[in-house]
């Protein structure tokens, strides 16, 4: 597995500055999803928008959203925004393994990353084809294990998952999509 370097595109560096700049206090999100994707693990899939499942304060996801969520000023302007997600299946554990990204950049705004192999178990209930060629790209560049896939999926995904079997059968199929048949 290789260390993470981020990588913070131009366009994305501008809209992000001008949140911090417009921040009135400091929030801090747990992202995943296609913008870490791209600015951790060098997917080169665009997207538009920062994905996050929690805020803290938890008060300011209400903020965050007005300020530069869909619709937003600032998310028209620069056509990227961020989006909370109210609904995802992630590892239990997920947050003992977040990486703050782009800490020397911002004073108010802090983006904690996933991990990638719990970016990809948050994927799997989903099981949408662009995110199964997200995980192949990621298995292909060496960011991935199977073995930390299956771990973690049995011990922090599955026992919260309805509909165990189908969620089982989706990771094996991942699984042999990414890695063969081993």
């Amino acid at each position: 597995m290789h260390k993470i370097n981020p990588v913070l595109s131009g366009r994305w560096r501008t809209f992000l500055q001008e949140v911090d700049a417009q921040l009135p206090t400091p929030v801090e999100l747990h992202c995943f999803g296609g913008f870490v994707l791209a600015a951790c693990y060098g997917l080169p899939r665009p997207t538009g928008d920062v994905d996050y499942v929690t805020a803290t304060p938890r008060t300011s996801a209400t903020s965050i959203e007005a300020l530069a969520g869909e619709g937003s000023e600032l998310g028209k302007k620069h056509r990227l925004h961020f989006q909370r997600v109210m609904i995802a299946d992630v590892p239990e554990d997920y947050d003992q393994r977040l990486v703050r990204i782009f800490a020397k950049d911002f004073a108010k705004l802090r983006l904690l990353a996933f991990e990638v192999h719990d970016i990809v178990l948050s994927k799997v209930s989903r099981n949408h084809p662009k995110d199964l060629e997200d995980a192949q790209f990621l298995a292909k560049a060496g960011w991935l294990d199977p073995a930390i896939l299956r771990q973690r999926y049995r011990k922090e995904l599955r026992p919260n998952l309805a509909n165990e079997r189908r969620h089982d059968l989706t990771l094996e199929l991942w699984l042999e999509a990414c890695f063969g048949r081993p």
